[in-house]
C-alpha cells in the first residue's frame, strides 16, 4: 500500500506540474457550463436541480478522460522511461493502480470544482441534495471506468493519438451499448438474451439510475467490475510490452 500511495502522489504532482491540469479543468468546467445553460436550457426549465448538469457528463467525458488517459502510460513507453520505472522495487500492479488512482483523483478534483452549479441551485430553490449527492458520485464512477479503459489501451500502444481514438470509441460503445436507437437494431432478430446483455453493459442506463438518487449494488458492481478487469488488462499489457 506504501508504494502504492508513492506512486499516486508522484503521478498526481506531475498532472500539476505542466499546464495540462489547468487546461483540462479550464475545459472541463467551460464545456459544463455550455451545456448545463445553454443546450440544457437550465433555467427555461425552471427546477432547481441539477439534471441537466449531469446528462452530459458521460458525452462530456468521451471527449476529455480519452485526453487525460492517453499519456499514462503512452508518454512512459515513448520516452522509454517505463523500463526505468518498472525497475523500481515495485509490483506491477501497485504501478497500475497508482497511476490510476492518481488520474481518477485528478477526474475527481476537477468535478469537484463544480461546486458553484451546487451553490447555484440552492440559492434559486430547494433542491434534493440526497439526489445531486448521488449524482456526482455517478459521475465520477463513469469517470473512473472511461479512465480503466483508457489506461489499458495506452499501454498498448506508444502513439498517444492512436490512445485517444481507440479509447473514446471504446468509451462511446459502452456509453450507447444499452440505449433505443442501438436496441432497434437488434429488436425483431437478436435473441432475448443478447438484448439483456446491451442493456446491462451500458454505462449510461447504470449512469441513469444513481442520478436517480438510488446508488444501487448493482450499479456499483458493474462500474468497479469495468475498473477491475481493464486494470487487470492493464497488468498484462504492460508487462508484454515493458520490452519493445
Amino acid at each position: 500500500m506504501q508504494h502504492v500511495v508513492t506512486i499516486f502522489r508522484r503521478e498526481l504532482a506531475s498532472y500539476f506540474a505542466t499546464p495540462l491540469a489547468y487546461v483540462f479543468i479550464v475545459i472541463f468546467l467551460v464545456l459544463a457550463g455550455i451545456l448545463t445553460f445553454f443546450v440544457g436550457n437550465f433555467f427555461e426549465r425552471g427546477q432547481a436541480d441539477l439534471q441537466p448538469f449531469f446528462a452530459f457528463h458521460p458525452w462530456l467525458y468521451l471527449v476529455l478522460i480519452p485526453a487525460l488517459s492517453m499519456r499514462l502510460w503512452a508518454e512512459e513507453r515513448r520516452s522509454g522511461t517505463i523500463e526505468l520505472f518498472l525497475t523500481l522495487p515495485i509490483r506491477m500492479s501497485e504501478a497500475v493502480v497508482g497511476k490510476f488512482l492518481a488520474a481518477w483523483c485528478f477526474a475527481g478534483i476537477a468535478l469537484a470544482l463544480t461546486f458553484p452549479f451546487w451553490l447555484t441551485v440552492l440559492f434559486l430553490g430547494n433542491p434534493d441534495n440526497g439526489v445531486i449527492f448521488a449524482s456526482y458520485i455517478a459521475s465520477w464512477l463513469v469517470a473512473g471506468a472511461f479512465l480503466a479503459i483508457g489506461a489499458c489501451v495506452s499501454a498498448a500502444t506508444k502513439n498517444q493519438v492512436i490512445a485517444f481514438v481507440v479509447t473514446a470509441a471504446l468509451a462511446f460503445l459502452f456509453t450507447v451499448a444499452g440505449t433505443q436507437t442501438v436496441l432497434g437494431l437488434f429488436e425483431g432478430w437478436a435473441p432475448e438474451s443478447v438484448m439483456r446483455a446491451l442493456v446491462a453493459a451500458s454505462v449510461f442506463g447504470h449512469f441513469s439510475a444513481i442520478t436517480r438518487g438510488v446508488i444501487g449494488l448493482r450499479d456499483l458492481v458493474y462500474f468497479f467490475s469495468i475498473i477491475a478487469a481493464f486494470l487487470a488488462a492493464n497488468a498484462v499489457v504492460v508487462d508484454l510490452k515493458k520490452a519493445d
